[in-house]
């Protein structure tokens, strides 16, 4: 044998060595996923029996250590490695019908079997849910296609040519003009925008009309709009009074935060925790109203403790649905049944809400108290007196004080009445010679009681006890005569140790009727004088502090923790009863996500800086999901509200991922930047038409081959035919304004609410600025699937149904906009009905009408102007009386202008 031979044989065995080896490596079965594939057998056929909820036999497959843990046999049902010694095994694959589970269901498929006896044959490990890893810095494809304008567009071309589908060209400079103004302003642009980009050459000139969009003061309002369904805003508490709240200095603080473009984790972080941020001013102190905007109720009768522990539960869930995409609800009554989340995590969260102020009182305290500036001066000379004269601490706590009015007791606290009661659940009144008591109440180094109070009455005195109405007499304080008002006033005490119970009595020898009130408590505080009364300035400063405590406010709800005299301390429910306190907790955070930050308090700031951690996994890809469902209708998690493993599968997992990474690291959480991003990607250009072979492959356009054609939400409705019509007042901020609504849509118990409509134009502000009352929302934005907000809404579902017509076609609002747009039109565009037709739609649209459109249009305009011709009656009532235009002309145009309002064109973003 040559050598050359020999060598050839060497290399031969070596090839063959190599090739064995590497088809052995590449036809390894592959290692079965727990998420993908074991999970959704469980959750589908097992879970309901052995999960959270119920644990029949003492089995449970939530966790791994349940079920790897002894039944109420004594044994396992599941020995990892060992498939065939597994109880679990043997119930899924025996014949006796009494004995195969799942139990009266039919049996596991064979490939199911299959899946799950190699699961336990590979050590029946768990794996996580994607949404709960850590945010990776995802690689971005590197596809060649011209189509490609940035990174998003590598995503989604990748998938799309794993699909067998391509994408579509891109869409008519018209429809991106229309379509990126609605996502960015939700409304038409100015005409200047309009003329500027559409007669513009530059390569440029989209670029350019998405930054004039994205700089808008138009945009904050749109992006609020969305924010305020999570938020739950509205203009009223809820329940069955209904009453009114003064809340709208919250929507002003997010439409500048939008505007400004506050970077999203500090836009988080002042909502959860301004007032715990240092020195909080009044735009921080405004933030934290996000969570003052859940439902309160007021009604006579009602248990204070259960409707305040529920503002709380709110308070949980919205945090987990709304920034976290979470169904974390669940857990109130028991773990979670397809989350890795337990019933205890739930209250440890909870805990970090339930030691805030707020105690469902009826001023709904802790308000800030926002000062008229001459007040302001006074409120800075009296911080900077006390500042210099007493110490820095002493100035941030009358700060506080007088801002909030906080610390106090709310009277609602007194129990025990005798002779007097709780007035409407809010309010301690004593009649004469009535007496109540006041638990743990501190008054170590308390010098002064301060106190708001109301009585008719002259000659009344609040006699305060220690321990017992026999114990000791703490002080005999006399009640000047209110004359019904309401009034603070201010009694020196004797200074006590401890936390004592005190008894309060009433007594007013001019009162002769046993059952006349004689005085009623709204808040005590207990503390010291005011300080430094022996130096300089000490008169001037102390007038000025009574003069703000009686000064004329305007007042917004907020959230203030609890000072440490008044902490709550929190328990687990039992199943969920407020009623049924299991072991205290404290705050704290679910195992399966990220630690709260090295050094991070327990409260809500310390809660902030949890959620806002580039670590936590939910946070970032949440608001990503949510910018994207906004621009393309659906998210790339289509389930907004649950990415757990119950929610749906992101269609582009990657994407989202790459998109959060972004968000957080390179755009440093810049809401605007990422907008902007997904806007200038081809994805988003692409034009909306759709053919049979996409339809048959993607009819609801998951992948993306095309552009978003989606109906327009209520808002954008309206205040796209508001400016159309030239009718709408673009004037921002300030209460919210009450457009025509037809009567008898409310019915306000108790107080007698009425909508009154506005005038001098403020009925056609935009939609976010429409006065909201929960039991009786505005008509046409529920029509078009707004909500009454008494939950947080983290999506809107979009219906389809014959009211929305009659809305639109109908509505007074709607008949109006087509008369001012009507007489624009024949104002502005010639005699000739035809070059006026053209004219509205080109106003509408910024293009051309087509043949057949302008041809149905006319013939609906001659129809209409036979009619007018010989009915004066009808002509008029289409005018609205309005003489100088009541011609059938004019009328018949107005029908067509309404006809216009209707095109599917006009109420779809294409």
């Amino acid at each position: 044998m040559t050598v050359v031979s020999s060598k050839k044989i060497i290399i031969l065995a070596v090839l063959i060595v190599i090739i064995g080896g590497l088809a052995f490596f590449l036809y390894q079965p592959k290692k079965i996923d727990y998420n993908t594939q074991v999970k959704p057998i469980l959750n589908k056929n097992c879970i309901s029996c052995h999960g959270g909820v119920k644990q029949k036999a003492g089995f449970s497959l939530l966790f791994r250590e349940e079920a790897l843990a002894n039944t109420e046999s004594g044994r396992p049902a599941i020995l990892p490695g060992n498939p065939d010694e597994s109880e679990l095994i043997r119930r899924i694959t025996v014949s006796d019908p009494e004995e195969r589970m799942p139990y009266k269901h039919a049996p596991l498929a064979k490939s199911e079997i299959s899946i799950l006896k190699q699961w336990i044959k590979e050590g029946a490990q768990w794996g996580e849910h994607w949404a709960y890893l850590p945010v990776e810095n995802e690689p971005i494809p590197t596809s060649s296609n011209k189509w490609i304008r940035n990174n998003i567009d590598q995503f989604i071309f990748q998938k799309l040519k794993n699909e067998n589908l391509s994408p579509s060209t891109e869409a008519d400079k018209a429809t991106l003009l229309r379509r990126v103004s609605l996502d960015l302003i939700g409304m038409p642009p100015n005409n200047s925008l309009i003329k500027n980009f559409l007669q513009s050459t530059s390569t440029n000139a989209y670029e350019q009309l998405v930054d004039s969009l994205l700089a808008s003061p138009a945009y904050g309002e749109k992006w609020t709009t969305l924010w305020l369904d999570l938020a739950r805003f509205a203009d009223t508490r809820g329940f069955e009074a209904d009453r009114r709240r003064s809340i709208w200095k919250y929507r002003d603080w997010v439409i500048n935060a939008f505007n400004n473009d506050k970077p999203y984790d500090r836009f988080i972080t002042e909502q959860i925790a301004g007032d715990l941020m240092p020195d909080p001013n009044d735009a921080l102190y405004i933030a934290t109203a996000f969570h003052r905007n859940t439902m309160t109720n007021d009604e006579g009768g009602t248990e204070n403790e259960e409707y305040r522990t529920a503002a709380v539960v709110d308070r949980v869930n919205t945090t987990w649905s709304g920034l976290m995409g979470t169904t974390f609800n669940c857990v109130q009554c028991h773990s979670h049944p397809y989350d890795p989340f337990k019933h205890e995590e739930y209250y440890k969260f909870l805990a970090f809400f339930n030691n805030s102020r707020d105690e469902d009182t009826q001023a709904e305290y802790p308000l800030l108290r926002q000062y008229k500036t001459e007040d302001s001066i006074k409120l800075r000379e009296v911080v900077k007196w006390v500042n210099q004269n007493v110490s820095e601490q002493k100035s941030k706590e009358y700060y506080k004080f007088l801002k909030t009015w906080q610390p106090t007791i709310n009277s609602l606290q007194c129990d025990q009445f005798v002779n007097g009661a709780l007035i409407s659940s809010w309010y301690a009144g004593l009649r004469n010679n009535g007496t109540c008591r006041l638990k743990n109440v501190v008054l170590n180094k308390k010098s002064q009681v301060m106190y708001r109070y109301n009585t008719k009455h002259d000659g009344g005195n609040w006699l305060i006890y220690l321990d017992s109405l026999g114990g000791k007499l703490l002080k005999a304080v006399p009640l000047q005569n209110t004359k019904g008002s309401w009034k603070v006033a201010v009694s020196n005490i004797p200074e006590t140790d401890g936390k004592r119970v005190l008894y309060f009595k009433y007594h007013n020898p001019g009162i002769k009727s046993p059952d006349e009130n004689g005085v009623v408590f709204e808040w005590f505080q207990f503390g010291e004088n005011f300080p430094g009364k022996e130096k300089p300035g000490f008169d001037s400063t102390f007038k000025y502090f009574n003069d703000l405590l009686y000064a004329d406010v305007e007042t917004t709800p907020i959230m203030i923790e609890n000072n440490a005299e008044q902490f709550r301390e929190s328990n687990v429910f039992i199943r969920g009863s407020w009623l049924e306190k299991g072991p205290k907790v404290t705050p704290g955070v679910p195992h399966i996500l990220n630690p709260l930050p090295a050094g991070a308090p327990k409260n809500r700031l310390g809660l902030a800086m949890w959620l806002t951690d580039k670590k936590n996994p939910l946070v970032a890809r949440t608001m990503v999901n949510r910018l994207w469902e906004q621009l393309f209708g659906t998210g790339l998690v289509e389930t907004l509200e649950d990415m757990g493993t119950q929610g749906s599968a992101p269609s582009h997992k990657e994407l989202l991922d790459y998109l959060s990474y972004k968000f957080m690291n390179e755009y440093q959480w810049s809401i605007k930047k990422l907008v902007k991003e997904i806007v200038l990607s081809a994805t988003y250009r692409q034009d909306s038409k759709v053919n049979e072979n996409l339809l048959q492959k993607d009819p609801a356009n998951k992948w993306y081959a095309r552009g978003p054609r989606i109906r327009l939400t209520a808002e954008q409705l309206r205040d796209q035919t508001l400016a159309v019509s030239n009718l709408l007042n673009d004037t921002m901020y300030g209460k919210s304004v009450m457009p025509y609504q037809p009567e008898g849509i409310w019915r306000s118990p108790y107080n007698g609410d009425k909508w009154v409509v506005s005038t001098g134009g403020n009925q056609y502000r935009r939609s976010l600025y429409t006065y909201l009352k929960r039991t009786a929302p505005f008509p046409s934005m529920i029509t078009f699937d707004g909500g009454a907000r008494e939950v947080c809404i983290i999506r809107r579902i979009r219906t389809n149904t014959p009211l929305q017509a009659l809305n639109t076609l109908n509505d007074s609002s709607y008949i109006i906009m087509a008369r001012n747009f009507a007489i624009n039109i024949r104002q502005n565009a010639g005699k000739d009905p035809s070059a006026q037709i053209k004219r509205g739609y080109e106003w509408m649209f910024y293009k051309p009408i087509t043949t057949n459109k302008l041809n149905a249009l006319i013939q609906l305009y001659q129809t209409a102007f036979n009619k007018f011709s010989k009915d004066k009656n009808a002509t008029n009532e289409m005018l609205g009386g309005d003489s100088r235009n009541a011609n059938p002309e004019t009328a018949a145009m107005v029908v067509v202008a309404n006809a216009l309002f209707n095109l599917d064109e006009w109420v779809n973003k294409n």
